[in-house]
């Protein structure tokens, strides 16, 4: 867990979600106290701390009301690994689908990548100055400025030494030597000020597109305990051992050359390490739609194997050991949230081991027309700063006056209400509806202001903002 949200309590770790979430202040706290308790179990000792398990919540309420917002929220407030999963494109083992347990290791491929996405910051700097140094020497080969004492300053054809194309011969005279030293001088200066960065170089990179070994396996090569990766290795074909003459610019040339360097500095066994520490102890998987994979009761038919995912993913929940690239790991103290709508289906229809696992429960309500106002406004996102935003790249000043955005609220709660309840979604067909004219002509109105009052949104929408052609399919 990072040192932020570890000094973060749960009523901050709250109010930091309420700047993008409104309202659903239950969920917010129960989410709270299951991140709060991932620091206090760190610190208690061993022997405890391994006795102590996360309470998974599963969260319940209609579509848009902020289930999957407050869950990734949450995980990037926490800098913990996190991935978002559908319930449905699992099956249980046998039949056509992906087995539960790749859940796991998707997760340990987003920890892998969360640190190694911070330890490269922490090298950024040497990783820059060994791309730039790579530049010049590409450069300097280009000018004829090569440094005699790189081992880059020749080339060996049919057993005979010649120099690199632009070099002549080694400098006659000390005039000769302090001149071409003041001119990889100049060079290196006006590479540092960025003057090149649009002068095209020939640079050698590794080839990323080495062709890659694939086995494929009923459940994926990793559940065979397949490391492709590791053959590709031995026998020579993995990527990072091949390398390719490119054209680029400076500035292309620096981004890629960049991150070959970061992966130099880096401690690949060190990052797994770190990876699978996280992920098994501050790992947050969010399963949705968790509803769907309730039976209906049949023996068969496309549900034929929901109950059986319940079960495999019983196991996934309740603790145990997953194969992955990086080694096995625990799934004991990972952090699961569920969600569903539980329209046609109610939690206790969920088999019982499994409801075990999900102590924690938490019943979303549905958005009033105050809270869609609310979301229209307050939170760093709102759709009407994104419009604005967008308007502003064509040089026009879009603005919304209270009595618009309340008509707006007003048209979207109603449209809920009589068709069906998508929740915060429905703000983004009523909006995108409102301005699609203006948004189609703001590139020919540019240098005006645009203001979207109510009296602009009954014109361009009318009481209920339905579109006379999508009535009769009731969107």
């Amino acid at each position: 867990m990072s040192d932020i949200a570890a000094e973060l309590t749960p009523r901050e770790i709250t109010q930091r979600l309420d700047e993008y979430i409104v309202g659903q202040q239950k969920a917010k706290r129960a989410v709270a106290v299951a991140l709060r308790n991932r620091w206090r179990r760190r610190q208690l000792g061993v022997d405890l701390a391994q006795d102590v398990y996360p309470k998974n919540i599963l969260m319940m309420g209609p579509t848009g009301v902020g289930k999957t917002e407050i869950a990734r929220r949450l995980a990037s407030l926490a800098r913990a690994p996190f991935i978002k999963v559908e319930a449905t494109k699992y099956s249980e083992v046998g039949y056509h689908g992906r087995d539960v347990e790749s859940m796991v290791r998707d997760l340990v491929d987003a920890a892998v990548q969360l640190v190694r996405t911070e330890k490269i910051k922490d090298v950024a700097q040497k990783a820059a100055a060994a791309a730039e140094a790579r530049i010049f020497r590409s450069l300097a080969d280009a000018e004829g400025l090569a440094d005699y004492q790189d081992n880059a300053h020749g080339v060996i054809e049919g057993g005979l030494w010649r120099p690199r194309p632009g070099l002549t011969g080694l400098p006659a005279t000390p005039t000769d030597l302090a001149e071409r030293e003041q001119a990889r001088e100049r060079l290196r200066l006006d590479l540092r000020e960025g003057k090149l960065e649009q002068r095209t170089i020939d640079i050698e990179v590794r080839d990323s597109k080495t062709p890659t070994l694939s086995v494929m396996g009923p459940q994926g090569n990793e559940t065979m305990g397949i490391d492709t990766q590791a053959l590709q290795e031995l026998w020579g074909r993995a990527p990072g051992n091949k390398t390719k003459l490119r054209k680029l610019t400076i500035a292309e040339a620096r981004d890629i050359l960049q991150d070959e360097e970061a992966d130099k500095l880096l401690d690949q066994d060190a990052i797994c390490q770190e990876a699978l520490d996280r992920a098994q102890n501050d790992g947050i998987i969010f399963v949705d739609e968790i509803d769907k994979i309730v039976s209906s009761g049949g023996s068969d038919g496309p549900d034929v194997s929901r109950e059986g995912v319940q079960r495999d993913l019983l196991s996934v929940v309740e603790g145990c050991a997953v194969y992955t690239r990086y080694g096995h790991v625990r799934s004991d103290h990972m952090l699961f949230l569920a969600a569903g709508a539980f329209h046609f289906h109610k939690p206790s229809e969920l088999i019982p081991e499994l409801q075990g696992r999900f102590p924690v429960r938490v019943a979303l309500t549905s958005l009033t027309e105050a809270d869609f106002v609310r979301i229209l406004t307050e939170p760093k996102n709102a759709l009407t700063r994104q419009y604005v935003a967008l308007f502003r790249t064509e040089n026009v000043e879009l603005s919304f006056t209270a009595d618009g955005v309340q008509k707006l609220a007003a048209i979207a709660f109603k449209a809920n209400k009589t068709t069906q309840d998508i929740g915060a979604r429905r703000l983004m067909t009523i909006l995108e509806k409102c301005l699609e004219d203006l948004s189609f002509e703001a590139s020919e109105r540019r240098g005006q202001k645009i203001v979207v009052d109510g009296k602009l949104v009954e014109q361009r929408l009318g009481d209920a903002g339905d579109d006379a052609d999508l009535i009769p399919y009731r969107l």
